[in-house]
């Protein structure tokens, strides 16, 4: 089993369009992302007789609290049985080049089923449960292998009454676009939801260079819900191999009785299945324990919403952390205190 990096889009984006469990995070395009926002990134490919069986993108994370070598979603497989050996292997690999970087620890988001099998993995390796998490260990998914008919049917009642309401209403208009104009009418929207919910928003540059990254394969779209001319809602999807990807989304309450952010996500999924896309994944949800435990919950308001939609979680391994220096363990300790600041 060998390493190489992966020079050609062809190749990485037709292998993994044959994975079947896989996010934005590991196409071709995130990369072109995050050498926007100034980050320096590895496409790997992992080789067994020289057969590519797995990928990993690799990105080179320089934060104030220290530098670390993240793994976002991946590596992803074409085929089960082979985990352990690249995980193994792809470890090894990124101690070298996390030395060569000088990296405090190495980041892993996997992208297994959370199992016993699956967590023995990262342990057996000398893995540590991370404090915080980067992207989505638990998210919410919705089958699209269906008519438009039978997923209103299996949405929550209350959701299905609000969408078909919203249909009625003339003066509401759901705008889709690629265009920058509509991003800054989307950023205005997303300051006010952060506000509500207490979290620190993405800067225009972030949002920008996403929106530039996926544009010219015609992979995102900006969705705008308008109530007589003004935003009041907005959302922007990633649809890539077969997925669409509820990534950002905002919405300002003014008019809390006009379901136009449930038009947003319908006209969303209705994209999705014009595109032949399989899965709509909502992205991340709070854990329902977490939720029982904490009322004020950031995330309590937005779960319910994105499950009245019908569909299933998806739970994946914890964030993993290799620690590569003791400074690590002086950022676990801080990441730690704002985790706990952040109510999460």
């Amino acid at each position: 089993m060998k390493i190489q990096e992966i020079t050609d889009k062809k190749q990485w984006e037709d292998f993994a369009e044959q994975c079947p469990e896989k996010t934005f995070c590991q196409s071709w395009n995130w990369g072109i992302f995050n050498k926007a926002m100034g980050d320096n990134y590895w496409r790997l490919g992992i080789f067994e007789e020289e057969k590519l069986i797995a990928i990993a993108q690799i990105l080179k994370i320089s934060a104030r609290r220290g530098t670390f070598i993240f793994v976002p979603h991946g590596p992803i497989f074409k085929e089960k049985g082979q985990e352990k050996k690249v995980i193994s292997i792809l470890l090894d690999y990124l101690k070298e080049l996390g030395k060569k970087n000088k990296a405090d620890f190495i980041r892993f988001a996997p992208l297994l089923e959370r199992t016993e099998e699956s967590i023995k993995i990262y342990k057996d390796l000398g893995f540590n449960t991370a404090p915080i998490h980067m992207h989505p260990e638990l998210t919410w998914e919705l089958s699209l292998n269906c008519s438009e008919d039978e997923l209103l049917a299996n949405m929550r009642k209350t959701t299905r009454y609000l969408i078909r309401q919203g249909e009625k209403n003339e003066d509401v208009l759901i705008e889709k676009s690629q265009s920058y104009k509509d991003l800054e009418a989307f950023e205005e929207v997303y300051k006010i939801t952060a506000d509500r919910h207490s979290f620190v928003p993405f800067s225009m540059k972030y949002l920008k260079n996403e929106l530039e990254a996926f544009e010219g394969d015609d992979q995102i779209v900006i969705f705008s819900g308008k109530y007589n001319g003004e935003i009041v809602a907005s959302a922007m999807v990633i649809y890539w191999k077969g997925g669409a990807f509820y990534h950002q989304g905002a919405s300002s309450l003014k008019y809390p009785k006009i379901p136009v952010s449930y038009l947003v996500q319908w006209e969303a999924i209705k994209e999705a299945k014009k595109r032949n896309c399989k899965v709509y994944n909502f992205w991340g949800i709070a854990p329902e324990s977490e939720l029982e435990a904490k009322e004020n919950h950031p995330w309590k308001g937005l779960s319910l919403f994105k499950k009245g939609f019908g569909g299933y979680k998806k739970e994946y391994v914890k964030t993993q952390d290799y620690p590569l220096s003791i400074k690590y363990w002086l950022i676990y300790i801080f990441e730690e205190i704002r985790k706990r600041q952040r109510n999460l």
